[in-house]
């Protein structure tokens, strides 16, 4: 299993709080694996009770881990311990930058994964616009097409969503994705929180980084 550290980060609407996801130490003690990535996970609308302990973001997270990426799910401002007022997605962007500032300065120069569920799909959409060099990958669960203006995202993004999404639905999504060309991974009768499903979600998530270099 990987090692849970919690944490917290100077940010600019006050103090951050997160948990890193460590991967399995090497069977040498002592020493870790190089990690293969730095992966950031953000969770779904505030508002609406969003945490980083949603089980979408928890299952991202230790999907990463299993994958050998060092990862990290934090709270956005006003959530939990995390100081600061929801701000509909633009503080969360800059929540989110302050997270991968920090995640690179402890971590070093890992490739980058960003990834978010539904409200945080649509924050690292936008994250993802504002970062030199661009993330070397994007996954998106769930992203609130149609709640909110979720800007095109690159050819590679992984996009996951449910059949029967009862909160963005598909047909919601599809009108986002078709003039992209982008093409969706759609679980046949899941829900916006794909219950009963997080098993599938995560193979799904292992199998598209399976063989390649993130």
């Amino acid at each position: 299993m990987a090692t849970i550290k919690k944490f917290s980060i100077p940010a600019p609407a006050g103090v951050l709080e997160g948990i890193w996801h460590l991967p399995d130490a090497c069977p040498e003690p002592g020493r870790r694996e190089t990690p293969r990535a730095l992966a950031v996970v953000a969770h779904p609308l505030p508002t609406m009770g969003g945490t980083m302990d949603n089980k979408v973001v928890t299952t991202l997270a230790k999907a990463f881990a299993e994958l050998g990426f060092v990862t990290l799910r934090f709270n956005f401002r006003g959530v939990g311990a995390s100081t600061g007022v929801f701000d509909s997605g633009n503080g969360e962007v800059e929540d989110v930058l302050a997270m991968v500032r920090y995640a690179q300065q402890e971590q070093g120069d890992l490739p980058l994964v960003l990834a978010g569920f539904s409200f945080g799909g649509f924050v690292q959409a936008r994250v993802a616009k504002r970062l030199h060099p661009q993330p070397h990958q994007l996954v998106l669960i769930a992203p609130a097409a149609g709640r909110y203006d979720v800007p095109p995202v690159p050819h590679n993004t992984l996009v996951v969503h449910g059949e029967q999404d009862e909160v963005i639905p598909l047909a919601s999504l599809m009108d986002w994705a078709r003039p992209q060309h982008l093409p969706i991974v759609v679980l046949p009768e899941a829900g916006h929180f794909f219950h009963g499903r997080l098993s599938q979600l995560k193979q799904v998530v292992l199998h598209h980084f399976c063989g390649r270099q993130p």
